[in-house]
């Protein structure tokens, strides 16, 4: 992981910046559906975690754009050169804990390198929240629910570093496709909706391409 300074001086979003970072919340969200059907039958033949496949291409589609990898350290703005995902996972007592799963440039390998990730906190569940690491976004995957809005839980001093947030829903079937509710929360500082566009665009397109 390697950081350095943002130079906001001469950033076409310097104003929006400045100006929603003096906000009490400054996060927006939206929730919308994935057409994952590609993606699940890819899963099956090739045998792939369909949970580490979803994490896996929403990491490399944010890591794509330069305002999914910047984050706030003590009111100064820093860019990093990648970004991993931190999510919640389901315990044999149906409590919950997190993992942390390091990008990876291919899906084989992130879903070998996750599924030992996986392996190991089976063999020893910690409810490890990782405070200090920020180059990250944090998912929740809802398999049970197919959700159409969802509402954060919120650490106000946490927040101010504007790591994004996804959540993925319980997927259904509709004319012969499965959709996937997903929820996507940002920092309005770092980032605005076309960004969030930009970022849904290229990730249904990786999953499509699969």
């Amino acid at each position: 992981m390697q950081k350095k300074e943002f130079d906001t001086s001469s950033w076409n979003r310097k104003s929006q910046y400045d100006f929603f970072k003096t906000y009490d919340d400054p996060y927006f969200n939206l929730t919308t559906e994935l057409d994952v059907t590609n993606l699940y039958d890819q899963c099956k033949k090739k045998n792939l975690s369909f949970f580490l496949s979803c994490l896996h291409f929403a990491i490399a589609s944010a890591n794509e754009i330069l305002e999914f990898r910047l984050r706030i350290i003590d009111d100064t703005l820093f860019e990093f050169d990648h970004i991993d995902i931190g999510s919640t996972v389901l315990n044999n007592d149906n409590s919950f804990s997190f993992c942390y799963f390091e990008k990876k440039d291919n899906i084989f390998e992130f879903d070998l390198s996750g599924k030992e990730v996986l392996k190991k906190h089976a063999e020893q569940a910690e409810f490890d929240t990782n405070k200090d690491n920020i180059n990250l976004i944090y998912a929740s995957s809802l398999p049970w629910i197919t959700f159409t809005s969802i509402k954060h839980a919120r650490s106000i001093e946490r927040e101010k570093s504007g790591i994004p947030k996804f959540v993925f829903g319980k997927f259904y079937k509709t004319n012969n496709t499965k959709k996937m509710p997903f929820s996507i929360e940002v920092h309005h500082a770092l980032i605005d909706g076309y960004h969030v566009g930009k970022f849904l665009e290229i990730f249904q397109s990786k999953m499509n391409d699969f």
